[in-house]
């Protein structure tokens, strides 16, 4: 894949806006960004990706609670994601952090001080994550096909435990569902399905 996880969970989908050669279409941005959201979810989820210059921007104003994120089409392969509204104060602030140059860990820290101070609302309610990504071989940018795609979902649930969840703290078993950062602002239940070798 090309990113790690953990740099999406870190940086909530922190997001660049210089240009490269070619950006895909509206339209196959949109179409691209909705494979990372369930399939009831789609045809009302916002969507944001990139205008001609590379500029971040929103593409879709939608109607029901999930945002979407376009591929970032600077980096090889395919990364979309949606998540539930609520998330959106966490990743926005991520976003912005990453294009004032700030590098992960000062991206955890400064969230991680703003949400203890109450300066950056976080959900009170488990709150859902999708993560749709392929390798670069396997996805065609710019007609918007896509082979062996793979799907994980998340789960944010603020400060949660293993104590508090019952959960454990990697999984024993493919598909497993486990916390991921315990007692933080972002701790998030994480599942990835077995993967196609």
């Amino acid at each position: 894949m090309k990113t790690n996880f953990l740099s999406i969970a870190l940086l909530g989908l922190g997001l660049t806006s210089s240009a490269q050669t070619t950006i895909p279409s509206s339209s196959v941005q949109i179409q691209t960004a909705l494979l990372a959201a369930p399939v009831d979810k789609r045809d009302d989820a916002s969507v944001y990706g990139y205008n001609e210059k590379g500029d971040f921007i929103l593409l879709r104003k939608g109607k029901n609670e999930m945002i979407c994120l376009a591929d970032d089409p600077k980096i090889p392969g395919l990364n979309a994601a949606c998540y539930h509204k609520d998330l959106e104060p966490f990743m926005k602030r991520g976003r912005d952090l990453k294009m004032a140059g700030k590098t992960p860990k000062e991206i955890s820290d400064i969230r991680d001080a703003e949400a203890k101070a109450g300066k950056l609302r976080m959900p009170k309610q488990p709150t859902s994550l999708y993560v749709y990504t392929a390798k670069a071989e396997n996805f065609d940018a710019l007609a918007g096909t896509v082979k062996d795609g793979y799907l994980r979902y998340v789960i944010y649930i603020p400060y949660a435990t293993p104590e508090s969840t019952g959960l454990p703290l990697k999984p024993s078993s493919p598909g497993m569902p486990w916390i991921m950062d315990p007692g933080t602002h972002r701790a998030h239940i994480m599942i990835s399905p077995p993967q196609k070798n």
